[in-house]
């Protein structure tokens, strides 16, 4: 009985240290920055936790993609939306001032996509034009606040679409995430609770081919690292202010383990470079902890 005391001492005693240690390292990477930075950490096969303003609410633009996507499939899952259906795009869904690689691509819009297509675009390629079109067909942002409240989803607001919040950056402080919520609700999805098998391996496909945040918490993983994860990005406003700079994902380890890791920057004054670096350098410093 002693030595099982012993080794769980041990064990707390080095759960301890690492997080001292990763602590250090995040604390002297946002040191001086004019930015409040959100970081949360789960491995899932350890419950290693850590979490730097983990509780604090950040807005999350295009990350609540991933929280649309789920919703989407669970209504798939019920049998109410099919992945071959066809969505119609008229040229008003395509809005013009906004990140759309379908706009790119079908500029004279009168085109049907799959919504399987359609969820390609919005999580991978972050199409805003996409995402709206996406909430039109399932009854708004507050079916998707119904389903993550549904499964015991804290720390998460969805009121406003892109189009909102395009024309009113105030906006995009409405939807909302803690990064402690947003490792968790990575963790509910891993687990298959959110989902149904099929459609949980479906979206981990298309987040492990996302395109977008190439300088964020991939940037200084060995080349081939698989990362499934969901970008988000608020550009500047007027007043030099960028109001997100985020990334969260499920990242694969050598030995085959995961982790869970989410790092919003917000209210930040730095420059885009700065901002993307911040993520892509705690990524690094939170790799090289599982990796000693």
């Amino acid at each position: 009985m002693k030595k099982i005391g012993l080794f769980f001492l041990l064990v707390s005693s080095l759960a301890i240290a690492q997080k001292s240690v990763l602590e250090q390292k995040i604390n002297s990477i946002i040191k001086d920055k004019k930015a409040t930075v959100g970081v949360s950490v789960i491995g899932f096969e350890n419950n290693f936790k850590y979490n730097k303003n983990g509780d604090k609410p950040l807005p999350t633009l295009s990350v609540f993609k991933f929280h649309i996507a789920c919703a989407v499939l669970d209504l798939v899952d019920k049998g109410k939306l099919s992945l071959d259906q066809k969505l119609f795009f008229k040229k008003e869904d395509m809005l013009e001032n906004t990140w759309s690689p379908i706009r790119e691509k079908y500029p004279d819009a009168n085109i049907s996509l799959t919504l399987g297509e359609v969820l390609d675009y919005t999580v991978a390629l972050s199409d805003n034009n996409g995402c709206d079109l996406l909430l039109k067909l399932i009854g708004g942002t507050q079916t998707v606040q119904k389903f993550m409240d549904s499964k015991g989803v804290k720390g998460f607001q969805i009121k406003r679409n892109e189009d909102d919040m395009h024309k009113n950056w105030k906006t995009m402080y409405e939807n909302y995430s803690t990064t402690n919520s947003a490792v968790q609700v990575l963790k509910k999805f891993y687990d298959g609770t959110l989902l149904s098998k099929k459609s949980t391996d479906y979206l981990m496909q298309i987040m492990l081919g996302t395109k977008t945040g190439t300088n964020k918490i991939i940037e200084q993983l060995p080349k081939g690292t698989p990362v499934a994860h969901k970008t988000g990005s608020s550009g500047k406003n007027d007043n030099g202010l960028t109001v997100a700079e985020n990334d969260m994902g499920i990242i694969t380890l050598p030995n085959g383990k995961r982790y869970a890791i989410a790092i919003f920057v917000s209210n930040s004054t730095e420059t885009e470079l700065v901002n993307c670096k911040i993520v892509s350098d705690i990524s690094k410093a939170v790799w090289d902890d599982f990796n000693k």
